[in-house]
């Protein structure tokens, strides 16, 4: 409930500050004295869009500040989506800058005027003449039917559901799709699969088919080249063995001679020992050296057939192709095992489709027996508030797909005359009829669901006598489970007010300034009698304002 506000700096506005309480808060005051003013007000704390003429003082920021309790209206969830913390007492504030910019805080923390807007329309319902439209609404006459019929645990659960269930018709889609073009392309891709798998690639075989080749195809120069060196080396008279032999024999008559000596002599030995070893290695080359045309014709071929799969995938490396055969894999593998996959979510969605309908039949059994029950509420409502042939058609059918609050159709249809045909409530009834009905819905909506603070805006204009009264008696009913202000102008609903406020313009300093007061014992007195009789109060008035407050 709204328990504080603070408005400053904005339009007649100086500095004014009320509290308020719990129950039937009435607030009159003449036309033009500043009522909408404070409607306006609140409007910005419920995340209307800031105006910069909104400012009494164009040099100073306007502040408007509201504290709630909301301890009992179970908001934590809304807090945690607004990624804001959660306070039993939630004080709502909205700046105005000189400048034209605008700020929002809750609990002192900024918000967006979108996260002002979720926030507010939770805290406080501002209803008038000019809202009755939302009863056309299709969510707002789902809302008053599923109020009744107590199916907030089974529509959790069917949102949860149908979640799911919209997801994974999504992924089908997904997947149904990627199919369609995996297909089109599913033969190429096995093709060059295939000739990958066939090519049965080898990391770094390339170069080594390479150096055969190379090899291979210049067999004649290499066996010259081998044999001359294996002449020069092997030759008994000029020979580079038999002349390192001689030398090392030389050396080892006069190692023993001086450590120079013998050290030269290791040095030869060792190079003899290289040399011979090299010696033996060209001597076994010169051997194995054969000429093998058809051994050179399958390495050139298998070289064409690996530079031909390079330049087909536009790379240099055979780690890069065996690296494109593992892809084409996976995707000819999906391919094939698209149909599995297509056909386990068809599963799931049908399941969950069955689990939905379930769920939906629930919903609807529960919606369609309590509609007699509102029906027969709103008609002996509207029958109080002056209209006794006020009837109301409201059918609820299975839709043919799944809706996000259920699988229903509903329609609501009114006929205000006795005899006339049934249509859609904008079409059937006039403003302040509309607004009768309007009262009516929400009367009943109070004894079955926690509504916020509400706020009726002169919705009793154009209405007087006995009717004013059972409205009066209606709001102030609704009181005992909910905070309830009026904005009025007569008399039969201001006197059944807990609280009485009064909004008056005064004249200071030759500058015109709202402000609000709370009236109570003979002040209030006065103020009923002159709504009734107007400002030249009589005993007459005087004791029929008594008569009312009493």
């Amino acid at each position: 409930m709204l328990t504080s506000l603070s408005i400053k700096n904005y339009a007649l506005i100086d500095d004014l500050q009320a509290d308020f309480n719990s129950g039937f808060t009435i607030i009159t005051g003449e036309t033009g004295a500043g009522k909408s003013i404070l409607l306006g007000a609140l409007s910005l704390i419920l995340g209307k869009r800031a105006d910069l003429s909104s400012l009494k003082d164009d040099t100073q920021k306007c502040i408007i500040e509201a504290v709630f309790d909301v301890s009992n209206y179970n908001l934590e969830a809304v807090y945690e989506q607004e990624d804001l913390d959660f306070e039993p007492q939630t004080i709502i504030r909205r700046e105005i800058l000189p400048s034209g910019k605008s700020r929002a805080f809750v609990n002192d923390s900024p918000v967006t005027v979108s996260s002002l807007q979720a926030l507010g329309e939770r805290l406080i319902d501002i209803h008038s003449q000019h809202q009755t439209m939302q009863l056309t609404d299709d969510a707002f006459q789902f809302q008053v039917i599923d109020a009744l019929a107590k199916v907030e645990e089974p529509l959790v659960d069917y949102k949860s559901q149908l979640k799911s269930y919209k997801s994974l018709q999504k992924e089908l889609k997904k997947l149904l799709d990627f199919q369609t073009e995996a297909n089109k392309e599913h033969e190429y891709n096995s093709f060059l699969l295939q000739e990958l798998i066939d090519a049965k690639l080898v990391v770094g075989e390339f170069e080594s088919l390479e150096e055969e080749y190379e090899t291979l195809d210049n067999i004649e120069a290499i066996k010259e080249k081998i044999g001359a060196s294996h002449q020069l080396l092997s030759d008994e008279q000029i020979g580079g063995l038999a002349i390192l032999t001689e030398i090392k024999t030389n050396f080892s008559k006069i190692a023993s001679f001086s450590q120079k000596y013998k050290d030269l002599y290791d040095r030869i030995d060792s190079n003899f020992i290289e040399l011979y070893d090299i010696f033996t290695e060209i001597e076994a080359s010169e051997d194995a050296l054969e000429a093998d045309p058809s051994r050179l014709e399958v390495v050139n071929s298998r070289l064409q057939l690996l530079h031909n799969l390079k330049k087909k995938h536009l790379v240099s490396e055979i780690s890069e192709l065996l690296e494109i055969q593992n892809a084409l894999d996976e995707k000819v593998g999906v391919t094939e095992n698209l149909d599995k996959n297509i056909q386990k979510l068809k599963t799931e969605i049908a399941k969950i489709e069955k689990a939905l309908n379930a769920l939906a039949k629930t919903i609807h059994t529960k919606r369609n027996g309590v509609i007699p029950t509102l029906k027969s509420q709103l008609e002996t409502l509207l029958a109080d508030l002056g209209m006794p042939n006020a009837q109301f058609e409201i059918t609820l059918k299975e839709a043919s797909e799944f809706h996000s609050n259920g699988k229903d159709d509903l329609q609501f249809l009114f006929s205000a005359n006795k005899g006339g045909a049934f249509k859609a409530l904008n079409k059937a009834a006039s403003g302040g009829e509309l607004s009768r009905i309007m009262l009516a819905i929400k009367s009943v909506l109070s004894k079955y669901m926690q509504l916020p603070t509400i706020m009726f805006d002169e919705i009793d204009t154009g209405v007087s006598g006995e009717i004013s009264n059972k409205m009066g008696v209606i709001m102030k009913q609704m009181s005992n489970s909910m905070q309830v202000f009026a904005i009025t102008h007569l008399p039969q609903v201001a006197a059944k007010g807990d609280t009485h406020l009064k909004v008056y313009k005064e004249d200071v300093n030759q500058i015109t300034t709202t402000n609000l007061i709370v009236i109570k014992g003979e002040d209030r007195i006065v103020e009923i009698a002159q709504m009734l009789g107007g400002l030249e109060l009589s005993s007459s008035a005087i004791a029929h304002a008594k008569q009312l407050l009493n």
